[in-house]
């Protein structure tokens, strides 16, 4: 089978492929043959040597495919299932793919393949940021960056689904009809306007309740200054790059902030948590709450140029890998 890997860090051209022994599952184990693959900025950060990974190493944390083998101790009832799943541990740009039987969810028929293969992280990571992380209610006031982007597309949507007043960044003019679109009530565009200035004003001079910022060093302070006394700040991505540290002091000083930088895998490590959050999620796709708006399907071995649409910003929505036909 075909599968990329990495011998170091740098851009899009160092992936590379090769042809290995078809896996085999082992005890607790299943064999996935992937259909498609999501495309997500934490596998840039794993191909750049953001996040540190042993070398070689693979890429990819989602997919979805259909069951292909059981191994030991596993339901055989499993075998032939179609199936969606998502790992910390990179190496999912692969035709098939081991991964343990716990960590499948079985993907109703009202979800297609490509839409599977996109909500395992943005949809998983959407669910516990606004219903783990900081609980949004009717009325919440939310600032979601990136907003036309396919991570800020499902907060956007779900926010507004659960009563919040949602604002929503994003770069360029042409976006702004996209995030609106995606729910959100005003758009600001960063390129353009200053950012903290358009929240006081759209709220009254209060700041907002949650900022979730997924990209990282060029909207970090201003998020902190959208703020209002004792609201929450999620960093939970760098797409732009990491923020520099930040003093104790400066939470205080801007209103006694709250900070935190979650992962997934911490929400999602309880079998149960996980069925939960992926219930969730694919009853809102079924229901139309949630579009899993694909900005493009690319073939298997196309997987430098996905990354290069994610880093150059040129995705207004998810990037999804297909194998075979």
């Amino acid at each position: 089978m075909m599968q990329a890997y990495i011998e170091r860090h740098g851009g899009p051209e160092v992936i590379q492929w090769r042809d290995v022994p078809a896996p085999e599952p082992g005890e607790g184990e299943v064999v996935v043959a992937h259909r498609a693959v999501g495309v997500n900025f934490i596998d840039t950060y794993h191909r750049s040597g953001l996040y540190a990974t042993p070398l070689p190493s693979g890429l990819g944390v989602e997919g979805c495919g259909v069951v292909a083998a059981v191994g030991r101790g596993v339901d055989p009832s499993l075998a032939g299932q179609r199936v969606a799943y998502t790992l910390a541990a990179p190496g999912s740009y692969a035709e098939q793919r081991v991964v343990p039987a716990e960590r499948v969810v079985r993907v109703p028929r009202t979800v297609d393949d490509a839409e599977a293969a996109t909500v395992m992280v943005r949809g998983l990571t959407a669910w516990y940021l606004l219903r783990r992380t900081c609980e949004v209610g009717p009325g919440t006031r939310v600032l979601v960056h990136a907003a036309a982007g396919g991570m800020g597309s499902y907060l956007c949507q779900w926010a507004r689904y659960l009563g919040a007043q949602v604002i929503g960044t994003v770069g360029g003019r042409a976006k702004l009809q996209t995030a609106r679109d995606n729910g959100c009530h005003h758009v600001i565009d960063y390129d353009h306007e200053p950012v903290a200035e358009r929240v006081r004003a759209l709220t009254d001079g209060r700041g907002v309740d949650v900022v979730y910022d997924g990209v990282g060093q060029a909207t970090f302070d201003a998020s902190l200054a959208c703020l209002r006394p004792r609201g929450m700040m999620v960093s939970y991505g760098n797409a732009s790059g990491p923020p520099a540290p930040v003093a104790p002091a400066t939470l205080a000083s801007h209103g006694s902030l709250f900070l935190t930088r979650p992962s997934l895998y911490h929400y999602i490590a309880d079998r149960d948590e996980l069925q939960t959050g992926a219930a969730e999620v694919f009853a809102l796709l079924a229901g139309g709450v949630l579009r899993a708006r694909i900005h493009a399907s690319l073939p298997l071995k196309e997987a430098a140029e996905a990354h290069r649409l994610l880093e150059q910003r040129q995705a207004s929505g998810s990037v999804v890998l297909t194998v075979g036909s």
